[in-house]
């Protein structure tokens, strides 16, 4: 089991150091699968994203700093983005891990499972420049400190 992000999906251009090391574990560990799936191994991949944890401090900080707002509203902002409209929590991705570290899930290999409360509602995002797209929440929730952007079709 290993635990990277949804980043591995759409990584942000301002997690340069991490993103390529959580997508290559990542391709590693499908590749991995096939070969000892025979042997009854089953190796998965856990990708969270919105949990409330360290991480979402560090993005409503970021967002305070650059937009002059407030801790909670920079927490609010990330929140409108979650179609669960809560931030998940650290025992949840728990749960989620324990599960498929058991028996009821041994033939549940290879896989990249997102826990994110449906913060990714698409299939695939697409970067800037097709006209049909329109923006979507961002890494750091439609705020202006943040270069990239994601948009998902109408």
């Amino acid at each position: 089991m290993n635990i990277t992000s949804a980043m591995v999906k759409m990584p942000y251009s301002w997690m340069i150091l991490s993103a390529p090391a959580r997508t290559g574990l990542t391709a590693f560990s499908k590749a991995l699968s096939l070969d000892v799936a025979v042997d009854n191994v089953t190796i998965n991949n856990l990708l969270p994203e919105r949990i409330d944890t360290d991480r979402q401090e560090f993005m409503a900080q970021r967002m305070m700093k650059a937009d002059g707002i407030t801790r909670d509203e920079a927490r609010r902002r990330i929140v409108e983005t979650i179609s669960a409209k809560r931030f998940g929590k650290p025992e949840e991705v728990g749960d989620m891990c324990a599960y498929l570290c058991s028996v009821q899930s041994s033939f549940v290999s290879g896989q990249n499972v997102q826990i994110d409360g449906g913060s990714y509602p698409a299939l695939m995002w697409v970067r800037n420049g097709d006209p049909g797209l329109r923006p979507v929440a961002s890494d750091l929730v439609r705020s202006p400190s943040c270069s990239a952007s994601r948009g998902r079709r109408s």
